[in-house]
């Protein structure tokens, strides 16, 4: 439980310096005053000023911030020439912008490690099959690992799609597979068991290889860009499915809070290094997606500000923008609390992470 801890704030550590690093050095670069780097949410533990910033650890360990000069209204400015109120809105946008940037380049730069050692997928048009249940019509007709899946009842099939599309559709019937030096007779079930399949084996398209030394970081970096792209779209799926179900008045499924991310990373760390940074990756991602919706408190939130006084060709009220993005972090520190609690309730029900892991895939 130690070490699962450990590794828990371990990974939300990394996630947090990474974003708020990129709030803080474009600040920087564009000569914002950054007054405080915090780790976690107040109340402050400790802190220390290293030449113009304060960083401090807080007690709430659920993310961080990065305090700027003048960040929401003229009031307490003393270096106007250093505030970000008073800063142009492209420089705005850039520092706002700039933690979710960093977000998904750190989710880029998981996924290149993964590849980089555990090698890159190549599609070869070809139907291999990696694993056979027991009892299944593919054991009792004989099919073994390795076999090469050429032709479904005369017709040829080159990916994994192919397959189970011709497969499906002769559920019950008899098919014939040909496997180039043999040819094999069977009948897809109708009613598999839950995760079998008609045929039950698990069927693959693609293999893994290992490109030369020096071009694993290239590839390892364009199949981690891909990668971050299909969990972005994944992402934002499942935002859209949680708005659309509250909005029909439906209890918000498949969510999951601290208690959930730690319950999930303690798991994944068992199995080593490399899954756990490519669930790194893919929080990380999660993060940056989550941080730009138009949410108060949050910088999706921030820049929603910007778009309304460009629109109405004057500055918010500073007082008014201050008490929304209270408003939204009240709010959001609540639902963190909620999620939280039916956590910990699924925790204690399930008698086991790897139980209340179970019951959060059902």
């Amino acid at each position: 439980m130690f070490w699962s801890i450990l590794i828990f704030f371990l990974v939300l550590s990394i996630l947090v310096i990474v974003h708020e690093f990129g709030h803080y050095i474009v600040a920087k670069k564009n000569g914002i005053l950054v007054e405080e780097f915090g780790f976690g949410l107040p109340p402050r533990i400790f802190g220390k000023k290293i030449g113009e910033t304060l960083w401090s650890i807080n007690l709430l360990p659920f993310g961080g911030f990065v305090k700027l000069h003048g960040e929401m209204s003229e009031e307490g400015v003393t270096k106007k020439e250093r505030a970000f109120v008073y800063k142009s809105k492209k420089i705005k946008i850039a520092v706002i912008v700039a933690g979710v940037i960093m977000n998904f380049l750190l989710g880029i730069f998981a996924f290149a490690i993964v590849y980089s050692f555990s090698g890159i997928p190549k599609n070869t048009e070809v139907v291999k099959i990696l694993d056979i249940t027991t009892n299944s019509p593919a054991q009792l007709a004989k099919l073994i690992v390795g076999d090469i899946v050429k032709k479904v009842d005369g017709e040829e099939v080159k990916s994994v799609s192919e397959f189970v599309t011709k497969v499906e559709s002769k559920k019950g019937k008899k098919i014939t597979l040909d496997l180039g030096d043999r040819k094999v007779s069977l009948v897809p079930r109708i009613n598999p068991p839950q995760g079998e399949g008609s045929l039950g084996v698990t069927i693959s398209s693609t293999e893994i290889y290992f490109p030369a030394v020096w071009q694993r970081p290239f590839y390892g970096a364009y199949y981690g860009f891909k990668e971050a792209l299909f969990w972005g779209k994944n992402v934002v799926v499942g935002f859209y499915t949680i708005f659309t179900d509250m909005f029909n008045g439906q209890s918000p499924k498949d969510i999951s809070g601290p208690v959930g991310v730690f319950a999930i990373t303690s798991e994944v760390a068992k199995t080593g290094i490399l899954p756990l940074i490519n669930l790194l990756g893919i929080i990380s991602v999660n993060l940056a997606i989550l941080n730009i919706l138009p949410f108060p408190a949050l910088d999706g939130g921030r820049l929603l500000f910007i778009f309304i006084e460009k629109v109405i060709g004057r500055k918010v009220i500073p007082k008014v923008e201050v008490a929304i993005h209270s408003i939204g972090m009240i709010i959001l520190l609540g639902l963190i609390l909620a999620i939280t609690i039916k956590d910990i309730r699924g925790l204690i029900s399930a008698g086991s992470i790897s139980g209340f892991l179970e019951n959060m895939v059902k």
